[in-house]
């Protein structure tokens, strides 16, 4: 059987996502999962995404790692589906989709998605460094090497040690700026160092405001493939949290599953 696929990037991120409203892909073959993302076997991804009917939102997004796992949260796909979704002529220009930690609410243009994040009411400090769920789990260390830094080898001692290892974390490395900062992240699921993490953009940004770093409620992020912007609101917990950025369909193909 052959599936019709996209290749989708946002800021480096980047993934295959399929139209899945037929059901036809199953999402319990892992095994065909993790070979369709092998960058020398497959088609080559950080993660794939299927597309699926909702009943109460304009679509669900199923989201699965490099190694073929279930997923939790990922921002920039979620932003590459929802441009997706919009080729599908399934929203206007602003939607509601439902992902794995809730409701997202998404904006829509020809260059961005604006994407609304979930509320974040617990951010734990770790000897200088901090531990945030913006939707997946997040490690921040503030460094000042991050250009040299190893990030494969530190972030898998970090992902697999005592504290982390049964679930597992992603393991980001900041480096402060004047107005911004810079981003490294090595991701679990993919176990290696991706090129932009949207959900570590946002821990990275809440972590730099509780560290002191910067006074207001929008940062923007540097990233190897490129930048994201995080905005936020401050209370007792952080709300409106929003992650904007680019995104880009790169091939569309078809694949025998």
């Amino acid at each position: 059987m052959k599936i019709n696929f996209s290749k989708y990037q946002g800021a480096g991120n980047d993934f295959i996502i399929i139209d899945n409203r037929n059901t036809l892909f199953d999402p319990l073959n892992h095994e065909l999962i993790r070979r369709l993302c092998d960058r020398r076997m497959g088609i080559g991804a950080d993660g794939l995404m299927l597309l699926n009917t909702s009943v109460d939102y304009a679509f669900k997004m199923v989201y699965f790692n490099a190694d073929g796992k279930p997923g939790s949260m990922c921002g920039n796909g979620a932003r590459c589906i929802v441009a997706f979704a919009k080729q599908l002529d399934i929203f206007e220009d602003e939607c509601t989709f439902l992902a794995f930690d809730g409701p997202h609410y998404a904006e829509w243009s020809k260059e961005f998605v604006r994407l609304k994040m979930s509320d974040i009411s617990s951010v734990e400090s770790i000897n200088g460094s901090y531990f945030i769920d913006s939707g997946s789990p997040h490690y921040i260390s503030f460094v000042d090497n991050l250009e040299d830094l190893d990030v494969t080898k530190e972030g898998q001692l970090i992902r697999y040690n005592d504290r982390f290892n049964s679930e597992g974390t992603n393991v980001n490395f900041v480096k402060l700026g004047e107005r911004n900062i810079s981003v490294r992240t090595y991701e679990r699921g993919v176990e290696a160092e991706t090129l932009a993490c949207g959900t570590g953009a946002v821990a990275c940004a809440i972590a730099t405001f509780e560290k002191g770093h910067i006074k207001n409620n929008s940062l923007e992020v540097k990233v190897l493939g490129g930048w994201l912007k995080v905005d936020f609101q401050k209370t007792d917990y952080y709300s409106d949290v929003f992650l904007t950025g680019p995104y880009q369909e790169v091939f569309k193909g078809e694949v025998e599953c």
